[in-house]
């Protein structure tokens, strides 16, 4: 074939022939069904709210009642296949022995097929995941490597482009999108973490971390495995991937980074970040120079520990991505005398786990309908709060309370899912950045 480009267009007939079902029509599943059509695959696809896909000849909407003619089904990752109750469309694909697959499995299948050698990067865990990604990809990008990020952060992986031989898809892994893998191979792929998360789907720790794992699936003695820590969660999967004859290391306990060599990401959770990404450019060929620099100038990513403003000398940092307590730990652990604006959806535990890190903290506001949940905590704890219900409230009183107090950080590090206020943990942050620069006006005023 042609030879490929460092980044191309996928091949309009690649797929033609090839008949595919999709069910659940968010974000994901519409991406799926739009590369599949521009492939030249037939879709049929459904939603139980009302699909928003313009029509295309080789795209039928309709209620999947039978699979026999698809050769995968695609199921959205909120939708469950198999705990806690599969989704009919699952029984019915087990039934007529169809697989059901990931967009990130179908991502590596197209690309073989499209004849390119691109090599893949999975990075799961239960924080830290979308850094990493990120991180791993600016590094790559100025190192010389094309280099595409997707997954569970950012765009859909099926909507990534052509990516020739050199190529690297940088995947961010979901324990949902990890279930569903047929053939995925990674050349490298890591487990930062693990800590509670996603009970009500996988049910307990034990399915949790048998979902992580087949992030090393068909991985060799050519490829890298990396764990984020010797713990009892990990200490299994390294004997396992050493008989697997699979080179496979844990990352070191590590302090911060200086300043100077990791401007944009402070704290000790970054340095696992750091070098856990270090460990897999070399890896993928690049040398010690050319990853400090990409270290150097990578400019973090969104609402993940950003500094979005300095207002009269306050720092504001937006870390909406954290939605539960092990994410928020980090954010807490990076800065002291903390004005933190915290609540949302609470995950189980609350903030409980957080307690050695209160003395962090100079005053608490509290958003969202687990607000008055977390204030129980915080009372018990001794740790002073405000009840706000709203970042509207909540931002100008974490101004007052850090000219009252003398902090120099406001940080939202909510601890808790944001579906109460708003579409997604994006949206709250976005709107944080919003009237914090609002009230920055209002200064300057």
């Amino acid at each position: 074939m042609t030879a490929l480009l460092p980044s191309s267009s996928w091949p309009e007939t690649l797929l033609e022939g090839h008949h595919y079902a999709v069910c659940g029509l968010g974000r994901n599943g519409t991406a799926v069904v739009q590369a599949l059509l521009k492939m030249g695959a037939t879709v049929q696809a459904w939603d139980d709210q009302a699909p928003n896909l313009p029509d295309h000849p080789n795209l039928t909407l309709a209620p999947i009642t039978d699979l026999r003619t698809s050769e995968a089904l695609i199921l959205s990752p909120g939708i469950p296949h198999q705990r806690p109750t599969p989704h009919p469309v699952a029984v019915l694909a087990r039934s007529q022995h169809v697989p059901i697959l990931s967009d990130a499995e179908l991502l590596w299948q197209v690309v073989r097929k499209a004849g390119s050698k691109a090599r893949f990067v999975s990075i799961t865990g239960t924080n830290g995941k979308s850094t990493t990604t990120a991180l791993l990809t600016h590094i790559l990008s100025q190192g010389g490597i094309p280099a595409a990020a997707g997954g569970n952060l950012g765009t859909a992986a099926l909507a990534l482009p052509l990516l020739g031989d050199n190529g690297v898809y940088v995947i961010e892994m979901s324990s949902y999108m990890l279930e569903r893998l047929q053939h995925f191979h990674a050349s490298a792929a890591v487990i930062l973490n693990l800590t509670p998360d996603h009970m009500e789907r996988h049910g307990d720790m034990e399915h949790y971390l048998e979902a992580k794992a087949h992030v090393f699936d068909h991985m060799g003695s050519e490829d890298l495995a990396l764990l984020g820590e010797k713990a009892p969660w990990s200490e299994p999967l390294y004997a396992s991937l050493t008989e697997r004859h699979i080179p496979v290391h844990y990352i070191p306990p590590h302090k911060a980074f200086p300043h100077e060599e990791a401007p944009m990401l402070p704290g000790r959770h970054n340095a696992q970040n750091i070098l856990t990404c270090q460990a897999i450019a070399r890896h993928l060929g690049l040398d010690d120079a050319t990853i400090a620099e990409g270290i150097r100038s990578f400019q973090g990513l969104e609402h993940r520990l950003q500094r979005i403003a300095t207002v009269t000398g306050i720092q504001c940092i937006n870390d909406s991505k954290a939605t539960n307590a092990e994410a928020t730990a980090h954010a807490l652990a990076a800065y002291d005398k903390i004005i933190w604006i915290a609540g949302g959806i609470a995950k189980e535990g609350g903030i409980t786990s957080l307690t050695s890190l209160f003395p962090r903290i100079a005053h608490t506001l509290l958003i969202g309908q687990d607000g008055p949940l977390l204030a129980k905590t915080l009372s018990h704890y001794r740790v002073p709060f405000t009840v706000c219900s709203t970042l509207e409230q909540a931002v100008p009183r974490a101004f007052r309370r850090a000219y009252d107090l003398g902090s120099s950080t406001i940080i939202l590090s909510p601890a808790c899912a944001s579906f109460d206020q708003f579409r997604n943990f994006e949206e709250r942050g976005r709107r944080f950045e919003e009237l914090v620069n609002a009230f920055a006006d209002e200064q300057e005023g």
